[in-house]
């Protein structure tokens, strides 16, 4: 009992002194240990990460998830460290209604079938979705995260430590000066100049010691940035993964809405396409067109008679399948992602299509699907 009795009144008075020195400090009256100026920078540049992650990882939460009720409602299962409930994905709930809608509206009227096939898109776009958030919370938000609750944890206390520290060598700093004074006021030697030089000793050995374990763990924010850089990254390709999966989506979902008579009645305009028809008439331009067949239908009529249809003699191109493409019809050419094609084009083609050939079948193809080789 006694023993811990001097230790808390030990613990008080040291707290006490600290109290005083700071304030001191803050009002000028006392002398300040500083740091040099490498040490401030690694100071300065270890905030500046720790405030830039903090700000990155919320607005990056607020990316994936815009609910902030169920943003607060995952942070709390994560500190009772149980399991966040799987959650449906706006894409797969807008599914679901419109597949209800189809099956009271009549799944076999046009609006119907359109709200299926919409449906089915949106359901793939929400699984998509999902994967991108699960990919970005575990190769990008947990490492923040790791970083503020770990390193940055282990830092911030020894920097603590290592205030104190210095707030006890100079209060014994202060002290061995009084000290001093006293002793040539007094004309003789003074026990207390002895133990505040002691002491002293010790607090600039404790704090030199503190320093060195501080100045470490700061220059390792240099490895941080290196983990983080990595981390932004694997962020940034699965956020590509997601835009092309979707990008994909929503092409197989154009074309298929075409397909549907009366879809889009009243509108006598093709639908615009995804990608400028600006662009696409260049990349179209570079494609060596076939001279016109005596006999063969035109591009404006019912169909092309691809079996009267020859390559050119010289000048056609070979094109990478970048994405499956499942054939819709009899006139089109289904596709293997990264197989090798031959295509070219046809007079009045619509620029979104090519025609290709792979050993010896051919087909019409869209050129969204294809990346043309040089």
């Amino acid at each position: 009992m006694d023993f811990n009795m001097k230790k808390l009144a030990s613990d008080a008075g040291i707290f006490f002194t600290r109290a005083v020195q700071f304030t001191e400090e803050k009002f000028g009256q006392a002398e300040k240990t500083e740091l040099d100026a490498h040490f401030e920078n690694l100071l300065s540049r270890a905030d500046s990460t720790k405030n830039w992650t903090e700000k990155i990882l919320r607005q990056t939460e607020v990316l994936l998830q815009p609910n902030p009720s169920a943003r607060v409602e995952e942070f709390l299962y994560e500190k009772l460290d149980r399991k966040v409930p799987s959650r449906v994905t706006n894409g797969e709930l807008l599914a679901q209604y419109m597949s209800e809608a189809a099956n009271e509206l009549g799944p076999e009227t046009p609006y119907g079938k359109t709200l299926i096939k919409v449906g089915e898109t949106e359901k793939r776009l929400g699984a998509a979705e999902r994967d991108f958030i699960h990919s970005a919370s575990i190769n990008f938000l947990t490492p923040l995260r790791n970083f503020l609750e770990g390193d940055w944890r282990t830092i911030s206390k020894e920097r603590r430590i290592l205030q104190n520290r210095r707030l006890d060598l100079d209060a014994c700093k202060a002290r061995l000066k009084k000290a001093k004074a006293a002793e040539a006021k007094a004309a003789l030697w003074s026990d207390e100049v002895d133990k505040a030089e002691q002491e002293l000793r010790v607090a600039q050995t404790e704090f030199d010691r503190q320093a060195e374990v501080t100045r470490l763990l700061l220059e390792g924010i240099s490895s941080t940035h290196v983990n983080h850089l990595r981390c932004l990254q694997e962020f940034v390709e699965s956020q590509a993964t997601y835009y092309a999966q979707c990008y994909r989506h929503m092409l197989d979902l154009q074309k298929q809405l075409g397909r549907f008579p009366g879809t889009f009645v009243g509108n006598t305009e093709p639908a615009s396409s995804p990608l400028s028809s600006a662009s696409l008439a260049t990349a179209a331009a570079t494609i060596p067109v076939v001279p016109t067949v005596a006999g063969m239908p035109s591009a404006g009529e019912a169909a092309i008679s691809l079996d009267d249809v020859a390559p050119p003699a010289s000048g056609t191109r070979k094109a990478r399948v970048l994405y499956d493409y499942e054939a819709a019809d009899s006139s089109e050419l289904a596709l293997l992602a990264d197989e090798l094609i031959t295509v070219y084009s046809l007079p009045g083609m619509d620029p979104d299509w090519l025609i290709g050939e792979r050993g010896n079948r051919k087909g019409k193809v869209p050129v969204t699907y294809l990346e043309l080789l040089s």
